[in-house]
């Protein structure tokens, strides 16, 4: 059965991934680069490797059931899930193992609701969810590092070292909101009992927030891709799927 979908349509790369034909040139190049499309043993896939990708990408912006997509491809329902699963961690962003002297970072959690309730439990939104520590460069606005997923009812404070993002970010100066009191992170002053701030320590606040909100700018681009609003994938996926988005969305970033 012919598709409806590929890449070798440009005009079909921007409504299904959110980049432009330029940039998902450039995601392909990279992918190439790090032998992603590299020859396996065994049966050939159904999809050359630019539909693959594209599937990938359109399956985590649309968030459309394999069932649905599948056929926008011309493949079976199993052939898009086994593409899923086989592509999908070769997009995940690489997380920066060094930082250069000065680099200041922002972290925050952000909770995506999740089908699987082995890796996920209720949250404040009351819906099933895991929390997903994000770190990102406060100057270019990149995603750097990404925790595991942990319960959605976990506090920041504890998914940010039980995610193993505090390990990934080392010593670099990080700063975040109140929610992580005692984890040494740069966080706003808290006003004294019965008492008030002294004026530098507003204006201090006032430009930790302003700088702060950039992570929350980064979450509100990443979540255009609604997988995140909603994830049906289990075990790993959830995790999967941030790390490729976080990957599309420095892309679109660094254009």
């Amino acid at each position: 059965m012919a598709g409806v979908i590929s890449a070798s349509e440009p005009s079909w790369i921007a409504p299904f991934t959110g980049l432009s034909p330029r940039v998902f040139g450039k995601l392909l190049t990279q992918l190439r680069r790090e032998g992603a499309d590299a020859a396996r043993p065994g049966r050939p896939w159904s999809l050359p490797f630019e539909d693959r990708v594209l599937l990938v990408a359109a399956y985590w912006r649309t968030n459309l059931t394999l069932r649905q997509l599948a056929p926008l491809f011309g493949v079976s329902k199993s052939a898009a899930d086994r593409i899923v699963d086989h592509t999908g961690p070769l997009l995940a962003v690489h997380q920066r193992q060094r930082f250069r002297r000065g680099t200041v970072l922002i972290v925050d959690g952000t909770l995506v609701p999740t089908r699987d309730h082995q890796v996920a439990e209720q949250s404040k939104n009351y819906r099933y969810s895991t929390n997903h520590q994000v770190v990102v460069d406060a100057d270019t606005r990149l995603v750097v590092a990404v925790g595991r997923p942990v319960p959605g009812n976990r506090n920041d404070c504890k998914a940010w070292s039980e995610s193993g993002a505090a390990a990934a970010v080392g010593n670099t100066t990080t700063i975040a909101d109140g929610g992580y009191q005692g984890t040494g992170l740069v966080i706003p002053h808290r006003r004294p009992a019965g008492g008030e701030l002294r004026n530098w320590k507003k204006e201090h606040n006032r430009s930790h927030k302003q700088i702060r909100a950039r992570v929350e700018h980064v979450f509100a681009r990443m979540k255009t891709w609604k997988i995140l609003r909603d994830c049906r994938l289990k075990g790993d996926g959830v995790h999967t799927a941030l790390l490729g988005v976080a990957r599309l969305h420095n892309l679109l970033q660094a254009a």
